[in-house]
């Protein structure tokens, strides 16, 4: 333990330090764009066709309306609850209890697979530079050091952990997108694509199964809100920085998805990895191959760093509240930071993907079954959340027309979502993991009862602490 004294406004965790770029950072980060961008393209290819950037755009709608009602809620309270503490505005305990469990599955499950993309494309990366880093025993080694490294970050401290999300996306992002752009100009004339745009021929239902693949490209895009303890001008930089990470990435997804099809067309379908065949199609030199492999790989990483932060400050609050035990609502007496739960969802993320890699599973399959699991979560949460918001608004007296519309769709999508997901029924592993997940979801509310029935004063208490009382260290 550290002999660093910490007086009542010192303990918990530290306020105020991070600026609205950060914040974005944050939320961005968390998406992960550039993994996004260098598959989802080409998967919403096969279904939707030359509606491909169409599909981007109603998701980015989408995402825009579930945004609104997530900022309703953050231009009023600034708390490390995330959308747990809002949906217990709305909805009340359980509520509120359901979408902090919902959130803390969809941002570990996102945390864990993008391990295995990490894992994956850092291989990848040391293999151009002619180190052989294939192999179970590789990928495992890799596991460790990446994941470790990743809650190492976390527990240093959440400003040091969104600017190494911050560099290692922009730098990511910034490979990708002067790919992008000299593809552009190497194609000249024939880069204009007005196919993408007259939609003839475009199935109906192929852009809306590509627009179920667009959301999930999404999600994690809120995770700002669970910062309020650590922001600058909170109920203003959270907000703003929820709603433009939303749209700087959908603007980034369609030009990418633009460009993917219009310098690939049909060979973007069967593509394996449209941007390394872009790099090839245009002449890039053969450096910039182990430049974009570790652009790529870097924004996977970044995404590990970026949820295990959510996941610390729910389960932070629910510590306080006693939802889970007291001393996980107690912070590290040097970095004032949630790392009693840090280093278990850190480590646990670590072990789940060594025991997918011993079992023969390749680190990408990995990146989709995790995610997929995961992904369930930041549904419900984000349905949760827009329901809570009509209720709030209603009870609060706020003007909400536009509340209902942002409800609805946002409701409607992520119902359709989850449909989309289970049915026609897709092949093993995939058509289990639904029921993994609703699995999961049963035995977290199997405490949730017991927790009612042997203390009842702990469930009044859900969702309603506020920011600035939290505090303890140890």
């Amino acid at each position: 333990m550290s002999n660093t004294t910490v007086t009542p406004t010192d303990a918990g965790l530290r306020r105020g330090v991070m600026s609205g770029p950060e914040l974005a950072a944050q939320a961005i980060a968390n998406i992960a764009p550039s993994a996004v961008i260098a598959f989802t393209a080409a998967a919403i290819y096969l279904s939707a066709g030359n509606g491909t950037v169409l599909s981007f755009a109603l998701a980015t709608v989408v995402i825009l309306a579930v945004g609104y009602c997530v900022v309703v809620f953050a231009r009023r309270n600034a708390s490390a609850g995330s959308l747990y503490t809002y949906v217990a505005k709305g909805l009340g305990p359980f509520g509120a209890y359901l979408a902090g469990v919902s959130l803390l599955i969809g941002c570990w499950g996102i945390a864990a697979g993008s391990l295995g993309g990490a894992v994956s494309y850092a291989s990848d990366f040391l293999a151009t530079l002619g180190i052989s880093a294939q192999g179970v025993g590789w990928h495992i080694a890799l596991a460790i050091v990446l994941g470790g490294l990743a809650t190492l970050f976390t527990i240093r401290g959440i400003r040091l952990s969104a600017r190494v999300s911050l560099v290692l996306e922009l730098i990511s992002v910034t490979i990708i997108t002067i790919l992008l752009v000299l593809a552009l100009v190497w194609a000249g004339p024939a880069a204009w694509d007005p196919a993408q745009f007259s939609l003839t021929g475009v199935p109906v239902q192929g852009v809306a199964v590509g627009m179920v693949l667009g959301i999930l490209g999404f999600v994690g895009f809120s995770s700002a809100d669970a910062l309020g303890r650590e922001a600058r001008n909170p109920y203003t930089a959270i907000p703003r920085a929820i709603i433009w990470s939303a749209i700087v990435v959908g603007v980034l997804y369609v030009f990418a998805a633009y460009t993917q099809i219009a310098l690939l067309h049909d060979g973007l379908a069967e593509s394996v990895s449209p941007l390394q065949d872009i790099a090839t199609k245009i002449g890039m030199p053969t450096w910039f191959t182990p430049v974009l492999t570790f652009g790529v790989g870097a924004s996977f990483f970044a995404v590990v760093v970026a949820p295990l932060n959510v996941v610390g400050r729910i389960v932070y609050v629910m510590g306080k509240e006693g939802v889970v035990a007291e001393r996980f609502g107690r912070t590290h007496e040097g970095h004032l930071t949630p790392h009693r739960v840090l280093l278990i969802a850190g480590p646990s993320a670590i072990v789940l993907d060594i025991i997918l890699l011993a079992a023969g599973v390749a680190p990408m399959d990995i990146v989709v079954w995790v995610d997929t699991y995961g992904t369930y979560g930041y549904m419900v949460a984000y349905a949760l959340v827009a329901i809570a918001c009509v209720a709030y608004t209603k009870r609060a007296g706020i003007p909400n027309r536009m509340v209902w519309t942002a409800a609805v769709v946002a409701v409607v999508a992520m119902a359709y979502t989850f449909f989309a997901n289970v049915y026609p029924v897709p092949a093993f592993p995939l058509n289990v993991i639904p029921y993994l997940f609703l699995g999961t979801v049963a035995l977290a509310l199997m405490w949730f009862a017991r927790v009612k029935r042997t203390r009842p004063e702990v469930i009044e208490r859900i969702g309603r602490t506020e920011t600035d009382i939290l505090d303890g260290v140890g």
